[in-house]
């Protein structure tokens, strides 16, 4: 089991550069790609209820989560896609 973060908009400077649709992959096993630790930190707890099935009451149908980094300066915003 895995999520997709997937980069859905960028604003502002970025050092990491991120541009729409790069993708990061977080599995138990570990993470693939790049994401800063800040974005990372606060997109852990809501990656991981999508990994293990959560559904948010305020999405509707086949939409998926969004997270955007805590940079309000220069978000990054982040699509969250859980995939087997």
């Amino acid at each position: 089991m895995k999520v997709i973060l997937r980069v859905v908009s960028q604003k502002g400077f970025c050092h990491l550069d991120h541009k729409p649709g790069d993708e990061i992959i977080i599995s138990e096993s570990g993470i693939e790609g790049k994401i800063c630790l800040h974005a990372l930190y606060s997109i852990l707890p809501k990656a991981f209820a999508v990994m293990y099935g959560a559904k948010f009451p305020w999405l509707e149908d086949g939409q998926l989560p969004r997270h955007a980094c805590p940079d309000n300066k220069n978000p990054v915003v982040f699509e969250i896609e859980r995939v087997e």
